[in-house]
């Protein structure tokens, strides 16, 4: 019962680190839950990714596709508050405007944001809209299912397998000494494989090629240029890892 309880908590966690959604507060908190939850932040993301595609097929049906992508957008949206798309931007501001990592880091911690960001963020919420809004509804619904789950576990594992940016200061993200454990990276992927088995397997494989190659290219960017990953570089995996699923998966489903 004591463990039951102890995986309830840590989930509870990862919904108030990834949503603005109302849940009850932690009187025990404990600074590492953050990290410890890291194994339900795919789960989370499924949670968000369900939300968004019921909003799609009920959209499309009173209106049309076009509207049905953009309000699942502006759903997703609203319950994570952008916390994602904050990364994303964020993130293209400073790996794009920055000469050295100090600077990068400074640019990466600056709450304005510049050309890079609206750039970064522009094309890829037209591109998730787009893709939407020209797939079949219920097939686009499934991939916005498993792209949100999917994306959540592409940063998890970008946290377990490249360090914290050494001359970052903890932010969005605070790691603590141990990190992610690989169980719970394990977890956290296989928690967001299930929805890939209600998709064609070639369109199941090209989406997770699409967003693999993003979601790498940008780890390996970050540790070229900043030494590593911050909770910017984490949420701007998440939103290129979307995109990148979202168009492989289209593009066969």
């Amino acid at each position: 019962m004591g463990w039951a309880r102890h995986q309830v908590r840590l989930l509870l966690c990862a919904i108030q680190f990834l949503t603005r959604v109302p849940t009850p507060s932690l009187a025990t908190f404990q600074p590492d839950w953050i990290t410890r939850s890291a194994r339900y932040f795919s789960l989370v993301g499924q949670g968000v990714g369900a939300i968004c595609a019921v909003m799609l097929v009920l959209v499309e049906r009173i209106w049309s596709a076009p509207v049905g992508a953009v309000l699942a957008l502006a759903v997703g949206l609203l319950i994570t508050g952008a916390f994602h798309e904050d990364g994303l931007a964020d993130t293209a501001d400073g790996l794009g405007g920055g000469q050295t990592p100090a600077r990068r880091l400074e640019i990466m911690k600056d709450s304005r944001i510049g050309t890079y960001g609206v750039c970064a963020l522009v094309l890829a919420l037209a591109l998730k809209g787009t893709v939407l809004a020209t797939t079949r509804v219920e097939t686009a619904a499934l991939m916005l299912l498993a792209a949100h789950g999917l994306g959540r576990a592409a940063a998890v594992a970008v946290m377990r397998l490249t360090p914290y940016a050494p001359s970052g200061e903890a932010g969005k993200w605070k790691p603590v000494p141990d990190g992610v454990r690989t169980v719970e990276t394990l977890v956290a992927l296989l928690i967001a494989l299930w929805p890939l088995a209600f998709l064609p397997l070639n369109a199941a494989l090209a989406g997770l090629a699409g967003g693999g190659a993003l979601a790498i290219g940008l780890a390996l960017l970050a540790r070229r240029l900043i030494g590593g990953h911050t909770g910017d570089v984490l949420g701007a995996v998440e939103q290129v890892f979307e995109v990148g699923f979202l168009l492989g998966a289209a593009a066969l489903a």
